[in-house]
């Protein structure tokens, strides 16, 4: 009898093209963290199919988009069934409009108009577009620890050496050390000279914020050394205070900086996607041409804009209506990070962050931060993030994320509680 195709399909193939693996890739350590999370609390769910499992791990939003945002998203989608309301290809950079709503909400009398902001697709794309940019022949400079793309991407483009296991580092990454012992500010005296100073504020993991003064300090290192400052801003709107929203705050920052940002935190955008990168003018490579003419190009060749329905929700955020949604999921989140800081201060625990970000940062001094997220998974069903995932100085601290229902996580503390009572 003749095989089937599907019997075919179930041989292993030994074929092999002739094609050599990028052997950049190859140094990747293990999983991307966050899927690896997600597979553990796959394989805890398995074992435990009648638990609830309570997800304060991955960032990711949980609340309702407000409607008066998703009201703009729904016209804009029907008007494409219309003659009149059909669009097709955008420009690149965005639409005029959002982009001009972006330079004037979030950086008013800073110098940057609308011809500065690239919208996109959500700040971690931009993080690899940048990374594209600026290409293999840079160094780079991390907070450690930080935001896992930034050092993923950076292997990638073939900016590092290989991974080394006794001090969990890549060559050629100079990890900016942040902890409790400086304010969770890297000792800029101690930091050797990069071209890229990838820094993240209020910051992801910890939760902190730079202070103006510190922002001083980091520009004014910057220009010393002739460097390019990557500032993630993606959680700016839940900063308190005088703190800094915007690295161009800080004079001369735009001389030596460029800002990504997104929508995903502050309007639960986590699924629709939408971000925007500021690249200004007056930021130059050593030979004086602008950086902005390159990552136009960059955007040109390898993106088509952001979604026409994703930019109609932008518009929409950035109206008065909007903007008072935004704050009020913003401060329901912010609600939510209050009531685990208290838990786990009334724990005994050292608490960090939680002030200007949707992160608290909580220490379990001399445990391994892996050890730590497998106990509370296993004891209290809930998933968290071990500090160890974002660089080596979160060794020993674990990252409880403050977005949830709020059901969730009250739920979440009173089994903490019961832990670690």
């Amino acid at each position: 009898m003749a095989s089937s195709s599907s019997d075919i399909q179930k041989i292993p193939s030994t074929y092999k093209t002739k094609v050599s693996r990028n052997g950049n890739i190859a140094k990747l350590q293990a999983g991307y963290l966050f899927p690896e999370i997600r597979r553990r609390k796959a394989e805890h769910m398995l074992k435990y199919p009648d638990v609830q499992v309570i997800s304060l791990g991955i960032g990711d939003t949980t609340e309702p988009i407000p409607e008066v945002i998703t009201t703009a998203m729904a016209k804009r989608a029907l008007g494409l069934s219309t003659v009149d309301g059909y669009t097709g290809y955008g420009g690149e950079q965005g639409e005029k409009p959002l982009r001009a709503r972006i330079a004037s909400t979030f950086y008013p009398n800073l110098g940057i108009d609308e011809d500065d902001v690239y919208v996109s697709d959500g700040a971690k794309s931009d993080i690899s577009r940048i990374q594209v940019l600026f290409g293999s022949d840079v160094t780079m400079a991390v907070q450690d620890p930080s935001y896992p793309a930034y050092v993923d991407s950076s292997v990638i483009m073939g900016q590092t050496g290989q991974y080394q296991k006794d001090v969990e580092k890549f060559t050629n990454i100079e990890y900016m050390k942040c902890t409790p012992e400086n304010d969770f500010f890297p000792d800029l005296s101690k930091v050797s000279r990069t071209d890229i100073i990838f820094f993240c504020s209020p910051n992801n993991p910890t939760g902190s914020a730079a202070s103006r003064e510190q922002l001083i300090q980091l520009v004014k290192f910057a220009k010393d050394n002739g460097s390019i400052i990557v500032y993630d801003s993606a959680y700016a709107m839940y900063a308190s205070g005088d703190t800094p929203k915007s690295i161009f705050e800080i004079p001369g920052a735009k001389e030596v900086a460029l800002e990504t940002a997104s929508f995903s935190k502050y309007a639960g955008f986590t699924g629709v996607r939408l971000g925007w990168t500021v690249v200004p003018k007056e930021l130059k490579y050593s030979d004086g041409s602008p950086v902005a003419k390159d990552f136009n190009r960059i955007v040109c060749t390898g993106f088509n804009g952001a979604s026409n329905v994703a930019q109609a929700g932008g518009l929409a955020c950035l109206s008065p209506e909007g903007l008072e949604a935004m704050h009020q999921v913003v401060g329901f989140y912010k609600g939510n990070t209050k009531i685990l800081v208290d838990t786990f201060t009334s724990l005994g625990f050292k608490v960090y962050g939680g002030i200007h970000a949707p992160y608290v940062w909580v220490h379990f001094p001399g445990q391994s931060s892996w050890d730590v997220f497998s106990e509370i998974l296993e004891k209290t069903h809930v998933v968290t993030t071990p500090g160890s995932g974002f660089g080596p100085a979160g060794e020993g601290f674990v990252r409880f994320s403050a977005f949830g229902h709020r059901d969730s996580v009250l739920e979440a503390c009173r089994r903490f509680q019961e832990l670690y009572k």
